[in-house]
């Protein structure tokens, strides 16, 4: 007889959940329009709308780094649970 491989759904784990979190919240803050859909406060005499945009870029930036070494770091930590369980 072979034997299949067990197929087991994705496991939800709380790094999985922060890894999600910076990658939508960037969405729903760019999404949420009537939040910055203003001129003031402007900054160096560009208006809220415009300068807020561009913070996210750099925000959004930083969390898909973060998002990423915590990925990373939950695909290593896997492997050696899997790996040193099948020695």
């Amino acid at each position: 007889m072979s034997e299949s491989p067990e197929v087991r759904p994705p496991v939800v784990t709380p790094v999985r959940v922060v890894i999600g979190i910076c990658l939508i919240a960037p969405f729903v803050a760019l999404l949420w329009m009537s939040s910055y859909s203003k001129t003031d406060p402007a900054f160096i005499g560009i208006p809220f709308f415009y300068w807020y945009q561009m913070l996210w870029v750099i925000i959004s930036t930083a969390l898909t780094m973060i998002a990423y070494k915590l990925w990373q770091h939950d695909q290593r930590s896997r492997h050696g649970a899997q790996g040193g369980a099948a020695k």
